[in-house]
């Protein structure tokens, strides 16, 4: 009776079982993994928020595929003040990231076509396929005190069935940002194959550091077709408003197929909502603020994990260049998920094990650094003491 998209098994994992457990015993949970910046504990600029909404042009119903002209100025604003100019005519709205993979494997790939993304990397890559009946090939990121794209094995992945390569700049979880050789390459890769590639940069606000060889952003790639995603859930911190966008670049022919072509997508759905793009500059400016406290936030915990998980520890706090999430490698005396269960079950400590994140050997385990202080220091502390 249903879709053969739905190819997952739906049943809990013996995790989230045991959380469940847990949590109907009324028992302690230090919860490490909460990347929700709404239950964060930050100081919104609420009066500031509400009056964003406060505008009666909210009221009319203004349908426009690519979006309204005032959003995306905002959304041009928005990458100007990071010295890169993006024209508003380069500018989709969509109502999340999620959504823009949606449209843009719809744009890009048949039935049974196939998308490279990163392992290890973000954990949704598979599900936005296959609900869009694409196949997922992955492409490893090493680690030797850093993150590295590993280009020999991208070049040998791709195939003629191969439509996109997918960067998370920087990846999440392990924080590393695409390096300005490596782009170059793809670049390469990308133009000689006819491929196109889609940049995930929702978390390019929060690094952890400066680094002169690092890229921030695609959306100055002019070789080959572009896609650079980001939206208000991270870069003001507002899941909740839901509302995203797709930066369009390349060769001029390319995009303005590629525009079209989204633009009739976008108009099928007509899914953005009008109050919040007018919202929008105010929503980004509140932001801010909200921003400022989570890039401090991360800074704060990376450091109470590094200070705790010492040089002298069996564990190893994997190095990142941004995002929101550490990387601890634990001995492999058991596997991610025993080590997962063991802190939970024994230590009331809540933690994903690297296989939620395709992690293509153990053990890997990933904590959120946008966990308040107390309980992250806390956590970390029983991390230490099981260790």
């Amino acid at each position: 009776m249903f879709s053969s998209r739905f190819r997952w098994d739906l049943r809990p994992n013996r995790i989230a079982q045991a959380l469940e457990a847990r949590r109907r015993a009324g028992s302690e949970i230090l919860d490490l993994t909460e990347s929700n910046p709404t239950r964060g504990g930050f100081d919104y600029p609420v009066d500031q928020i509400l009056r964003a909404f406060a505008d009666p042009q909210a009221l009319h119903y203004e349908p426009s595929p690519a979006g309204l002209l005032s959003a995306r100025e905002a959304v041009a604003a928005y990458y100007s003040a990071r010295d890169c100019h993006v024209h508003t005519d380069r500018i989709l709205l969509t109502t999340s990231t999620s959504e823009s993979y949606a449209w843009l494997f719809k744009l890009l790939a048949d039935a049974e076509d196939q998308v490279l993304v990163p392992r290890p990397s973000y954990p949704l890559f598979e599900f936005l396929a296959e609900m869009e009946m694409v196949q997922v090939e992955h492409y490893p990121l090493v680690y030797h005190d850093g993150w590295s794209m590993d280009l020999d094995a991208i070049a040998l992945a791709i195939t003629d069935r191969t439509r996109a390569l997918v960067l998370v700049n920087p990846n999440n979880p392990t924080g590393s940002f695409v390096k300005r050789g490596e782009l170059e390459r793809l670049v390469q890769l990308a133009a000689a194959r006819n491929i196109a590639l889609i940049s995930d940069e929702v978390f390019t606000d929060y690094t952890l550091g400066p680094d002169p060889n690092r890229v921030s952003s695609l959306a100055g790639v002019d070789r080959a077709l572009t896609f650079c995603l980001s939206g208000v859930s991270k870069v003001a911190g507002l899941p909740q408003m839901k509302l995203g966008w797709i930066i369009i670049g390349g060769p001029s022919r390319l995009c303005a197929q590629a525009t079209e072509r989204l633009e009739l997508i976008a108009d099928t759905y007509l899914s953005v909502g009008t109050p919040v793009q007018h919202a929008l500059p105010q929503l980004l400016s509140a932001g801010k603020a909200v921003q400022r406290q989570i890039a401090a936030r991360v800074q704060h915990n990376l450091a109470a994990l590094r200070s705790t998980i010492h040089e002298k520890s069996s564990a190893q706090v994997l190095n990142a260049e941004g995002g929101w999430y550490g990387v601890l490698r634990v001995p492999l005396v058991r596997t991610e998920e025993e080590w997962c269960l063991e802190l939970l079950e024994g230590d009331g400590v809540l933690i994903q094990p690297g296989f939620f994140y395709d992690f293509d050997s153990e053990a890997f385990l990933v904590l959120s650094l946008l966990t308040p202080p107390e309980t992250f220091r806390a956590g970390v502390q029983r991390i230490m003491a099981r260790l």
